[in-house]
């Protein structure tokens, strides 16, 4: 069983993030890189699949040099191997433009089973797994939150509004996973020592059949970050008994607030 995992590197989510000068990307100094926190859940379910089948784990980033922390994490979870499509032309490109490289860097890969975040906690887009699965064409089932492998086929059940929906489809596949899948493990000392030494391929445009020309339009751009409004703070409603404050209330809420 050839797996092959989506991996992205975002900002930890207690990092403070502020919008740089350009007014359409974030300052990257100060920031606390991590793996995608659903792509952990993805590394995890892979690495428990290669203890039942056996084969390979193969963790998969489209990035700048720094991504590779995140590579090296996941080979230090028990990933075998990395590959990381690292080329100046991709600093703004968009998410469908990633899912095109990832599928062309994986028409020279043998794989059996695809993994993936079902989004990433940056940009919270849920649209490159299921558009590396559509220009592969090959099936994809998102949000699932526990699988089942048996001869050649995958049986899933996924999350759907107000309960789950057991699918099946044929290897291979791509999937995405929903928190409660797994607990991902933390890496270990020997498992970090071990990950320094093992493989990590780095490719350009180039290496995978594309061109600057092919990512140089994507189909959305960011026009502008703006923070949020900032919120006002809070009154009290003051009054010597409960009616008094109702009544209080019931004025703000009409004559100030205009609600009522």
């Amino acid at each position: 069983m050839d797996i092959i995992v989506l991996l992205k590197q975002v900002p930890a989510t207690d990092t403070l993030v502020k919008i740089a000068d350009d007014g359409v990307s974030i300052r990257t100094e100060d920031i606390k890189w991590v793996i995608n926190p659903y792509d952990e859940f993805a590394v995890e379910e892979a690495l428990r699949i290669k203890a039942d089948m056996a084969g390979t784990v193969t963790v998969l980033s489209v990035g700048p040099d720094k991504a590779q922390e995140a590579i090296r994490g996941a080979l230090a979870m028990g990933a075998d191997k990395g590959i990381h499509v690292n080329d100046p032309a991709l600093e703004r490109c968009d998410a469908l433009t990633v899912a095109r490289v990832i599928a062309a860097t994986l028409k020279s890969e043998s794989y059996d089973l695809i993994i993936a975040g079902h989004r990433a906690v940056d940009d919270d887009n849920f649209q490159v797994g299921p558009a590396v699965a559509e220009y592969l064409g090959i099936p994809h089932i998102p949000f699932v939150v526990q699988q089942e492998i048996t001869d050649e086929e995958i049986k899933c059940e996924r999350t759907v509004e107000g309960g789950i929906a057991v699918i099946k489809a044929p290897l291979p596949m791509l999937f995405t996973t929903q928190r409660g899948l797994n607990e991902p493990r933390l890496p270990s000392l020997p498992g970090i020592m071990k990950a320094k030494s093992k493989p990590l391929e780095i490719k350009s445009l180039s290496d995978i059949g594309l061109d600057d020309g092919s990512v140089a339009d994507p189909l959305t751009k960011v026009i502008s970050l703006n923070l949020p409004p900032e919120r006002k703070a809070g009154r009290m409603i003051e009054g010597e008994t409960a009616e008094e404050k109702a009544s209080s209330l019931v004025r703000a809420l009409a004559e100030e607030a205009k609600v009522i």
